[in-house]
């Protein structure tokens, strides 16, 4: 017979093994969730499986935000196997650039822009240098820009163009390409072929809107009285062509009779095989502003996680831009640098904690948005404050060498997942944007993954918003209504 001692120990084992099971089972779960995120993650961390932040070899094509838009056009990585879908009709594809490529003509584009905020530049006269500029026809070396792809001419041509909230002038390569034309995927377009097709007089208005929406004194063809515009960007590329007007065409329902754009005859530089340029500035030619009475000045774009998905760029209030989704900050005006969407950046947020900036760093240099300037730069002070919060969160990491301008880079080739900071911004009006998952990093590969901002210079350098940032975002650019508006997870 047991005796009591006995069967209280029974009892007692009995207990300690199901408290055991127990615990073991808890840790099981939390293991489990540790793969994904736990509650008490998702306020502070992002957790992904890293493979996930890497594209993959093929296009997967999407179709979110396309349904209702009242005009909606695909977007895709000019660099990316979406982009390559019509290269088999180049006779020579574009090389892909390299990471520090990509990451130079970046900062390239961001000292134009500093030199055009900075100071009003001259009038130059871009036809009299055209032909000493050191820029390699058909290179694709180049920052990170999306494209669309819009009909031009009667009938029309299908052009990939490169679309670009910082600049106003659209123009497209055209023949006879009287002096120079890069490679481009598509056959250059022809204006003779068109029915719609004209040029633009020199002492037409129109004309004259050059030079705000350029930098330079538009010409005159002394045979035909054509107006001339010249266009040179940061890292050297340019063109040069006749002003003229054409019918546009986005979609089947949405064609534009005399649009002006710039039919280019000398071209040369580092456009990566697109066609030409989109200009969704604020100047009087931009897209936005020709395109003012059918969609008023509002448009909106998504841009894709990785270069192998893709994305949208829509034109009017038909796409839920009015959604509750979207919280919007006012714009504001930048001083001579009037075509770019400025931003009221008033405090920065990492792994949940506000960064102890004083708000006079933001305001002293102000802030755009802009599509075309791949990684985000801060205001110097504000960079240092927040890669040293960053470092922080990430010091279980191995760190890796620097990357070009990216001096925050971590080896994660033994890693299947990876823990990061969340990164936020508070904008004017009281918006509080949480970065995307994807929008903090920029990966050249497993073994040198970096923290996606740069620093500037100089406090009083201009801060830009660039597109690593934007990614996934549904940006609605409210133009009429002074304000810029976002909303997460607007596309794959």
């Amino acid at each position: 017979m047991a005796t009591p001692a006995f069967i209280a120990n029974k009892y007692l084992i009995l207990f300690c093994v199901f408290v055991c099971l127990d615990i073991l089972s808890s840790l099981d779960k939390g293991f489990a969730l540790s793969l994904t995120e736990t509650p008490a993650d998702t306020t502070k961390t992002h957790l992904l499986q890293l493979n996930s932040l890497l594209p993959a070899s093929t296009c997967s094509p999407s179709t979110r935000g396309h349904d209702r838009k009242k005009a909606a056009l695909e977007v895709v990585h000019r660099h990316g196997p979406c982009s390559k879908r019509n290269q088999h009709k180049m006779q020579t594809p574009t090389p892909t650039p390299t990471h520090t490529e990509i990451l130079r003509q970046d900062q390239a584009r961001v000292n134009s822009i500093h030199a055009r905020v900075s100071r009003k530049k001259g009038d130059d006269d871009l036809r009299q240098s055209d032909t000493s500029i050191p820029a390699k026809s058909g290179s694709v070396v180049g920052s990170g820009n999306y494209i669309v792809t819009v009909g031009l001419g009667s009938p029309a041509k299908q052009l990939s163009l490169i679309f670009d909230t910082g600049s106003d002038l659209t123009w497209t390569q055209c023949q006879p390409c009287v002096k120079s034309c890069y490679k481009q995927k598509e056959p250059i377009f022809d204006p003779s072929l068109s029915k719609s097709y004209a040029n633009i007089s020199c002492n037409s208005p129109v004309c004259s809107q050059l030079i705000s929406a350029t930098g330079n004194t538009p010409g005159c063809s002394s045979g035909t009285s054509t107006c001339i515009y010249g266009i040179q960007y940061g890292d050297q590329s340019f063109s040069v062509g006749y002003f003229g007007k054409e019918r546009l065409t986005l979609t089947s329902t949405d064609v534009f009779d005399g649009f002006l754009f710039g039919c280019g005859q000398n071209n040369q530089g580092l456009f990566g095989g697109s066609a030409g340029l989109l200009g969704l500035g604020r100047n009087k030619i931009s897209l936005v502003e020709q395109s003012a009475p059918k969609y008023g000045r509002f448009f909106s774009y998504c841009l894709p996680s990785t270069s192998s998905s893709t994305g949208y760029l829509s034109f009017g209030r038909g796409g839920g831009g009015s959604s509750s989704a979207v919280k919007f900050t006012p714009l504001s005006t930048v001083s001579q640098g009037g075509s770019f969407y400025g931003l009221s950046v008033v405090g920065i947020s990492v792994g949940g904690r506000q960064l102890s900036i004083s708000a006079s760093v933001f305001s002293s240099s102000g802030t755009i948005i802009d599509s075309g300037t791949v990684i985000t730069r801060l205001p110097a002070t504000a960079y240092s404050a927040l890669r040293d919060a960053f470092r922080q969160g990430m010091k279980s990491y191995p760190q890796a060498e620097a990357l070009s301008i990216l001096d925050t880079c971590y080896d994660l080739s033994g890693s299947k997942t990876v823990s990061y900071p969340k990164i936020a911004f508070d904008f004017g009006g009281g918006v509080t944007l949480d970065l995307d998952a994807t929008g903090i990093l920029y990966v050249a590969s497993v073994s040198q993954v970096c923290l996606a901002f740069a620093g500037n210079s100089d406090d009083s350098d201009i801060a830009i918003f660039g597109n690593v940032q934007q990614k996934r975002l549904q940006v609605v650019y409210d133009v009429a209504g002074e304000k810029v508006g976002f909303a997460p997870a607007g596309c794959p």
